[in-house]
């Protein structure tokens, strides 16, 4: 989920839940800030996409899109920009910045990579949400093999989980839980 330190939060409550204050609380809490437009658009370049308006700095809302679909970007690429928002209190999630951050998630073209969670062997924090990014060429496939995989023991994998996906579309590219 992080490129060129950028990365994106909901409240602990579910998406769209933030006020403009509380997104910025949200992001200095972790050490960092609320993203520039500058910023959104340097990690969207690397491969940042994420489906979810957010504020940014100077109460700005958007979100950043690589490949476009049809149900979200409005078919196009680049930072989707709502504008500087009157309104402080409506609410979206969040597009934070902090170079110095943990490292969770990235954009991966090599033939073979291992990823890990941010501090592995020892347990990942609460909350944590990461994306990886894979990319080939078309027709080629990837292969995923888990050397260890420990999660949180949930039937119903709220708690813990790992979901793939075979586009940017997080409708239609889901794959599985």
């Amino acid at each position: 989920e992080r490129a060129a330190g950028v990365y994106h939060r909901e409240a602990r409550s579910g998406k769209y839940r933030l006020t403009y204050a509380e997104a910025k609380a949200v992001c200095e809490y972790e050490g960092g800030h609320l993203a520039t437009y500058q910023q959104l658009e340097a990690a969207r370049k690397i491969g940042f996409h994420v489906c979810a308006a957010g504020w940014m700095a100077k109460g700005r809302v958007g979100y950043p899109i690589v490949k476009a679909g049809a149900n979200c970007g409005f078919g196009k690429t680049g930072i989707v920009d709502y504008g500087i928002r009157l309104n402080r209190s409506e609410r979206w999630d969040a597009y934070c910045y902090n170079p110095n951050g943990k490292e969770c998630g990235g954009v991966f073209t090599d033939s073979k990579h291992v990823f890990k969670s941010p501090g592995y062997p020892n347990e990942y924090e609460n909350e944590q949400i990461c994306y990886w990014h894979i990319r080939v060429r078309y027709g080629q496939r990837i292969h995923l093999q888990f050397l260890e995989f420990d999660v949180e023991d949930d039937t119903a994998c709220l708690a813990d989980f790992l979901e793939i996906y075979d586009s940017y579309d997080d409708v239609n590219g889901f794959v599985g839980r």
